[in-house]
């Protein structure tokens, strides 16, 4: 993917601390520092629960780490059956724990984001191909 700026925070680039250790990406044709410019990712892992903001995929467990990608609107009810808006009242129906499974955002999805524990044979392939999709989003976005 073109343009792709990965960004892992650290004390060094100025990230809060509960951040760090977890990848950003981001559009940034020009390689100018998206952080600077206040741009959105439009993917993540996350290699840690949030204290008190995002706990419930439980990735404090050994070994296991989070994919979170932008995919949109559209992309998110075609996934999941239900629009990013109805999430709030179906969130009880989803177990965020579960690894190699494409599941609504548990803090972002009325955002349009979705993301994977641990992408493995069941999702790999599509996860790959969620991550073009919200790159070339990215790109529209970006103009």
């Amino acid at each position: 993917m073109s343009g792709v700026v990965a960004i892992t925070a650290s004390e060094a680039n100025g990230s809060p601390e509960i951040a760090w250790g977890d990848t950003f990406f981001f559009y940034s044709p020009d390689h100018a520092d998206p952080l600077a410019n206040r741009q959105m990712p439009f993917a993540t892992i996350t290699t840690k629960d949030y204290p008190g903001f995002d706990t419930v995929s439980d990735i404090d467990r050994d070994g296991v780490f989070r994919l979170n990608i932008a995919v949109g609107r559209e992309v998110f009810e075609t996934l999941l059956g239900h629009p990013p808006s109805a999430h709030p009242h179906r969130s009880t129906e989803v177990d965020h724990t579960r690894r190699d499974r494409v599941l609504p955002h548990p803090v972002y999805a009325t955002q349009g984001w979705v993301c994977v524990l641990n992408p493995g044979t069941s999702t790999a392939n599509q996860a790959r191909s969620l991550l073009t999709g919200a790159h070339s989003r990215a790109v529209r976005q970006r103009g």
